[in-house]
């Protein structure tokens, strides 16, 4: 008897597919930031990120154990990308304090035009109330604070070097630092909202500075 010759499927089965190719986890958080981008944060599923890459249903778990873990994963690249621009920013020779702060506004308004989306998650997960609270471990959890921390870091050392050299009032850094903070957060919100023109915006970044330093009253 002649054997009959073995039917191959042109299409693996899900639990057939490799587990990766390559850097399965960098893949994942790029393909979940486009989709982030394109159709919102409810359209995120781990089963079709895995779908996607053309791996198995289960090789994404190897990575983030669930959506929100995903979620974390995205809001702390987020982060590690901003604090980057800021830190640049913040870093700029040669420039006076007016200067500073304009270099770091732009930075982060620049991001915030880039990635609007990105943005409303990083802060969304900031403050999640499914989010457990620092451990004292390396998890993503602390990983996210200690990036949150870093984002603000920046304006803060500003703040504090200022004082020192008189350029700007005494008082609580921290809270300097949440006044200047919430105005450009303010403005990002504005841009990303559409209530205001980011190209303006950006153009009028000097007198908006300006005005912050000096405070509204008259001279």
């Amino acid at each position: 008897m002649v054997p009959m010759p073995r039917l191959s499927s042109s299409s693996p089965s899900p639990s057939a597919r490799p587990y990766h190719h390559g850097d399965l986890r960098a893949a994942l958080l790029k393909s979940a930031e486009r989709t982030l981008r394109e159709k919102g944060v409810g359209a995120l599923s781990l089963r079709e990120l895995a779908r996607a890459a053309g791996v198995s249903h289960a090789a994404p778990g190897r990575h983030f154990k669930d959506k929100q873990a995903l979620l974390d994963a995205l809001a702390l690249d987020g982060y590690e990308r901003l604090n980057r621009a800021l830190d640049a920013a913040a870093e700029s020779p040669g420039l006076d304090l007016a200067g500073r702060l304009t270099a770091l506004a732009r930075a982060y308004l620049g991001f915030a035009v880039e990635n609007p989306e990105l943005l409303e998650l990083m802060f969304a997960r900031k403050h999640a109330p499914d989010r457990p609270a620092g451990s004292g471990t390396s998890d993503s959890a602390d990983l996210l604070a200690a990036a949150v921390d870093h984002s603000l870091g920046s304006l803060t050392r500003m703040t504090a070097d200022a004082q020192e050299r008189g350029e700007i009032v005494a008082g609580d850094p921290e809270r300097i630092t949440m006044v200047a903070a919430a105005s450009m957060h303010g403005l990002a919100s504005l841009i990303t909202s559409c209530a205001l023109d980011a190209e303006e915006v950006l153009s009028g970044l000097d007198e908006h500075v300006r005005l912050l330093l000096n405070g509204l009253r008259p001279r």
